[in-house]
């Protein structure tokens, strides 16, 4: 089974790198299912993984010129304050018994329903926003609400959150899908190093040669994922992803919730 985990850990690299995000939601699945970690140790780590991972990706992409700065920090600062905010306050505060759920299986819960609904937008055909247009900085109102979104999702399930950051930025900021996905890969490094820098525990009992080996497998695949961009739309991968997604969020409802030992 672990030989299947680190295989992902190349799937997960490659998906950000395409894509600016959804790679991200598999890392939990794969530390939970294939590694057998807790979902609170599996959220703590998938942060490290992704935010390591999606930086190098963000540093790539810069060198082509991708990557919307100001707009990123804009974004960013009501994101990683709320995922510090939740890493740091809220998780810890939360029962460990929620009604006929733990914690662990609520926050998995939690998840495959993200999942399930990250897998609907897949399915959903979005145009290419064409050609760049001239870059404003969108109104803040526009961009606080996905932001603290982004930050809660960031910090309770250990998501980058890039499935709802790359259309936020399109949207509210006009960015072409490329500076999208560029831009959604700076913010997802910030949110994700941020939220794992905040959470003690997890750092506490970090087992270093684990993450150390599944991060640096999960940032060939970005490389990888970063040359791929240039030549495979991501429209082509979007109903296959979203299929997958589609499956693993099923899997996960039901064994929670019915076949949970």
């Amino acid at each position: 089974m672990e030989v299947l985990g680190y295989a992902a850990a190349l799937v997960i690299g490659v998906t950000l790198g395409l894509m600016g995000g959804g790679g991200s939601i598999l890392t939990v699945p794969v530390l939970v299912y294939l590694f057998h970690q807790g979902a609170h140790t599996a959220t703590g780590n998938s942060l490290f993984i992704v935010g390591i991972t999606a930086l190098i990706g963000a540093g790539l992409l810069a060198r082509r010129g991708l990557v919307a700065f100001r707009v990123a920090v804009l974004f960013v600062v009501p994101a990683f304050t709320m995922v510090w905010l939740t890493r740091r306050f809220l998780l810890p505060a939360l029962p460990h018994q929620l009604g006929p759920l733990t914690l662990d299986a609520a926050l998995l819960v939690l998840f495959a329903a993200l999942m399930l609904l990250t897998a609907v937008s897949m399915f959903r055909r979005r145009e290419d926003a064409g050609p760049p247009k001239e870059e404003l900085l969108p109104p803040l109102k526009l961009v606080i609400g996905p932001a603290v979104l982004v930050g809660l999702v960031t910090g309770l399930v250990g998501a980058g959150g890039g499935f709802l950051i790359v259309p936020a930025l399109a949207l509210a900021a006009h960015l072409p899908m490329k500076r999208a996905v560029a831009t959604s890969l700076a913010i997802i490094a910030i949110n994700s190093l941020v939220g794992f820098l905040s959470d003690t525990q997890t750092r506490a009992h970090a087992d270093w040669r684990f993450l150390i080996t599944f991060t640096l497998l999960a940032m060939v695949g970005m490389s990888l994922g970063t040359v791929l961009s240039r030549r495979i739309p991501g429209a082509r991968l979007r109903p296959a992803f979203g299929g997958f997604l589609l499956v693993m969020g099923t899997y996960m409802v039901v064994r929670e919730l019915f076949f949970r030992a």
